[in-house]
Formats: structure tokens, C-alpha cells, sequence
């Protein structure tokens, strides 16, 4: 919380009208928490008035105009993104084969789990329109394709060792950069 400050003497009245966390969520159209997470975490800039979060409408405005920052991946969905990077090396050796093998996949899944359709359907059609869309949709870590991931067609696509090679990576990274 580098950027938060807390006010000792909530009577000092700060030279600027400062906005609640209410009313700055209102302004970002988000919901009050997400701005409160927004400053816990840093991102967002408040003084704290008592035990209120406030934000300084120059603070907002800063945080409104700066680049969006890529969003941060659970643990699971950072492996699942490991591991498809792996899928996606075989890919591009080898398109027609796993994009053969994923449409097997496909078939079987829509039969034992209907509730995936649309996910499914998604990969359908990246796969139909070739390596490149779906090498997007493997290495991507914009919203959809986290999603997408979680109803992989790429099973099989990677041999047990290669598997346990990424699983292994993955852990020994995550053991010597903890929280990245």
C-alpha cells in the first residue's frame, strides 16, 4: 500500500473535496469493492480518513488515463497457460495432427459435458479458422481465453513426460518467484 497515507486527525479538512469509495466506483462504473480492492492493493490511490478510504479526484483521474495493466492469473490459470503454451509448441511443428486430435476432443466433450457448449463451440470455430486464431486462444491472457482454457480440446495433445517437464517448470518458477 505504498501509495495510501492515513490522516491522523480526521478533523483536518484536506484542501481538496475528496470522493468515497461509492462515489468513486460510480465514476469507474465499477462496484465499491473493486474500487476498496483497487486502493488496498495499490493501484488506486486514497488517504484514509478514520477508517474510510478517500479518494483524491486527482488520483482518479490519474488511474482513469494510465494503461491497463494486465490482469493478474490465479495459480491455476497461470499453469493452464503454461500448459498450453506447451500445446502450442507442438502446434506449430505439427498443426494438422493436433488440430485432428482436438476436434476428436471436441466431439467427446460435447457428448459428456453439455454445459461446456458454448466453450466448446468457441474452440470449434477458432479451430476451423486454423493455427493462428487458435494459438491465440492458447497463449492469451485476455479474459475469453483464460475462460476458454478451462474447457481445453488439447488433452493428449502434450506426452506424460512433456506434461511432467511443464508441471515441474512451473513449480520450480513459482518456488524462486513466489506471487508472480
Amino acid at each position: 500500500m505504498l501509495w495510501n497515507m492515513e490522516i491522523a486527525d480526521p478533523s483536518v479538512t484536506p484542501a481538496v473535496s475528496l470522493l468515497s469509495t461509492g462515489d468513486a466506483a460510480r465514476v469507474l462504473g465499477t462496484s465499491r469493492q473493486h474500487v476498496v480492492d483497487l486502493c488496498d492493493s495499490g493501484r488506486l490511490r486514497c488517504v484514509r480518513v478514520g477508517t474510510h478510504r478517500r479518494i483524491d479526484p486527482l488520483a482518479l483521474k490519474a488511474f482513469l488515463l494510465s494503461p491497463p495493466t494486465a490482469p493478474r492469473l490465479r495459480r491455476e490459470q497461470l499453469l493452464s497457460l503454461w500448459l498450453h503454451h506447451a500445446v502450442a509448441g507442438r502446434l506449430v511443428r505439427d498443426p494438422e495432427p493436433v488440430l485432428d486430435r482436438a476436434r476428436r476432443n471436441l466431439s467427446t466433450l460435447s457428448s459428456v459435458n453439455p454445459s461446456a457448449k458454448p466453450y466448446l463451440e468457441a474452440w470449434r470455430n477458432l479451430i476451423d479458422r486454423g493455427p493462428n486464431d487458435v494459438l491465440e486462444a492458447l497463449t492469451s491472457i485476455k479474459p475469453h481465453a483464460v475462460e476458454l482454457r478451462q474447457n481445453s480440446p488439447f488433452a493428449g495433445i502434450l506426452t506424460d513426460a512433456a506434461r511432467r517437464d511443464v508441471l515441474d517448470s512451473f513449480r520450480e518458477h513459482a518456488k524462486a518467484h513466489p506471487g508472480r
